[in-house]
This record gives C-alpha cells, structure tokens and sequence, in this order.
C-alpha cells in the first residue's frame, strides 16, 4: 500500500510539473529576445505608417532622377538639408495665401513665412534625444521639439491629422524613428515672413 501511494504521488507530481512547464514553454516571464521581437514588431509597424502618412513627402529630401525628383537614399527623413543654401522666393505672383516648396521638397514658403522639414532620424540632431512623452507632444499637440514652452509646428506639417492617434500607432512610429540610420544634419530656424537669408 505504501510503494502504490508513493508511486501515485510521484506520477501526480510529474503530470503537475509537465503540465504547468508545457504552458510557458519552459520560460517563465518573457525574456529579452521576447521583448526584442516585440519591439521589432512595433518599429515595423511605424515604418508602415510613417510610409502610408507621407512622412517622406516632407522630410526627405528630393535629387534629380531618371524619372523625376526621386528620394535621395542618403538622406532619408533627414529633413531640410542643412549643406543647401536657401533663397526665399518671391511670392507676389502666387495666389493669396499660396505657398511653394523648395527643389529639395523640405523647404516650404508661404504667407507663415519659411518652414523647413524636420530631421526625423535617430541621429542627436534629429529625434535621437527625444522621449516618447516629446514626440507625443510635438505629433499630437503641435509643440516645436516637443517642449510646451516652444512655438507652435508651423504648416505643411499637418499635426491637427493626428491629434486623436490611437497610442500603439504613435508608439510604432517612434520606434521607427528610432530605429532609421542616423543623419547628422542640423536643419536650419524657422524664417518668420518677411525674414531674408
């Protein structure tokens, strides 16, 4: 009777142990190669968005291609190329309220007077130093940098889209960003109208 109870514990204690070793693969808490893959996962979600929502449109500058103004490759969402001389173009010829865009498409003028596209690589001069919580306030709230005591983002950059971003998808894109090729470039100040550079 003794041998059968032991036999019985010991055959219930091996089913407890496999049974509750079966339901977390062996693992307890998720690892460090889990929580990579989530965030892998996260940071190319974000690069889907940042493609869909135009990003580049804006924030990567144009060289001249076989078929027209192409994305320069080295210079991915790196913004208004710091190296480039800027010119402010004579507006009187537009339509009121009317704006133009430079060559490189990351210059802007219009009657706020001069943006040009921020540098969004994960480079110090672009968001490489940025919390979450500041580019939250800067995609969301429209906070230059991030910091509530800055100016407003001036136009194109349309932040109000995005005000009601759904926190995963804000997230994401972050990731993204700090996950592209670090662009050293140090874009130039917004020119208020009138301003001559």
């Amino acid at each position: 009777m003794k041998n059968r109870t032991l036999i019985i514990t010991a055959v219930i204690a091996i089913v407890i142990y496999s049974l509750s070793s079966c339901g977390t693969g062996g693992k307890g808490k998720p690892g460090a190669e889990d929580q990579l893959a989530a965030r892998d996962t996260s940071a190319k979600r974000g690069g889907y968005l940042v493609t869909i929502m135009g990003c580049n449109d804006c924030h990567s500058p144009r060289v001249p291609g076989a078929h027209g103004p192409a994305l320069d490759a080295e210079r991915i969402l790196s913004g208004y190329p710091s190296n480039v001389s800027f010119k402010v173009p004579d507006l009187k010829h537009l339509e009121p309220g009317s704006g133009v865009f430079d060559p490189t498409g990351t210059a802007f003028t219009g009657p706020w007077g001069t943006s040009f596209a921020s540098n969004l690589t994960s480079d110090g001069t672009g968001i490489g130093n940025w919390s979450l919580v500041q580019f939250k306030n800067a995609f969301s709230h429209g906070k230059f940098m991030g910091i509530n005591e800055e100016r407003m983002i001036m136009p194109p950059m349309p932040w109000q889209n995005y005000t009601h971003i759904d926190e995963a998808d804000l997230k994401a894109i972050f990731a993204y960003l700090k996950s592209t090729k670090p662009v050293h470039n140090n874009v130039h100040a917004y020119m208020p109208p009138g301003a001559a550079k």
